[in-house]
């Protein structure tokens, strides 16, 4: 695959995490073991810690527009001919919840730069010659034979939407179907080790937006005694 221009662009980003899977592979190594998969999955956890919280403050904000559904659905439905002030109505509703409907999009942005990055730096990565294996994969630059990757990254991309899941509109429902079918299916065709960074990505996601909504369940139960 050529580099192009948006290959370029993330070079930065890419010549770094290359640093990192080299030298996660080192400290594998080190210890007897050295594994391309596993620096992979290492980097993957490294990036979700350090992006931990960004990812709060997201799904904090979606949980925040979760609970405002309702009133949301109802000005929806009172001003639905008003457009004008339907919008006016909605603003004052964040306002007084000290919401930003904006504020969950916001940490994705910054994200964006360090999954394209990663795709760059997975796509073609040069494992020094050789056909790194790992687990049931023969090597991390060939796509997955026994799909099992493709099919664990279209179910953790549902779970993960899932858990995000703020309206339950036709739309968004349709949108939790084709995005994971989308997902798994680019997956076969994308090499292995590209697809293990995705789905341990998306398995460290879940396991952050099952604790936070685990601590907002707690603190509710407090505030409620």
């Amino acid at each position: 695959m050529e580099i192009g221009f948006l290959g370029s662009l993330f070079s930065p980003i890419e010549n770094l995490l290359h640093f990192f899977i080299e030298n996660f592979y080192t400290i594998t190594k080190s210890l007897g073991f050295g594994s391309y998969g596993l620096a992979i999955i290492l980097l993957t956890i490294l990036i979700k810690i350090v992006l931990y919280p960004l990812t709060a403050k997201q799904i904090q904000s979606m949980r925040a527009m979760q609970i405002l559904q309702p009133k949301m659905k109802k000005l929806q439905e009172k001003y639905k001919n008003n457009p004008q002030v339907m919008q006016q109505k909605l603003a004052e509703l964040y306002r007084d919840a000290g919401v930003n409907p904006l504020a969950g999009c916001l940490p994705m942005l910054i994200q964006m730069p360090i999954l394209m990055g990663m795709y760059y730096a997975l796509f073609n990565f040069d494992y020094g010659g050789a056909e790194p294996s790992f687990l049931w994969l023969p090597s991390l630059s060939q796509t997955d034979p026994l799909y099992i990757l493709p099919v664990l990254s279209a179910l953790t991309t549902f779970l993960q939407q899932k858990m995000s899941m703020t309206d339950s509109n036709s739309q968004t429902k349709m949108l939790m179907i084709i995005m994971p079918l989308f997902i798994g299916w680019i997956s076969l065709n994308f090499p292995a080790g590209l697809v293990l960074y995705w789905v341990t990505m998306n398995i460290v996601q879940i396991i952050q937006q099952w604790w936070l909504s685990r601590e907002d369940i707690t603190k509710e139960n407090k505030e409620a005694a």
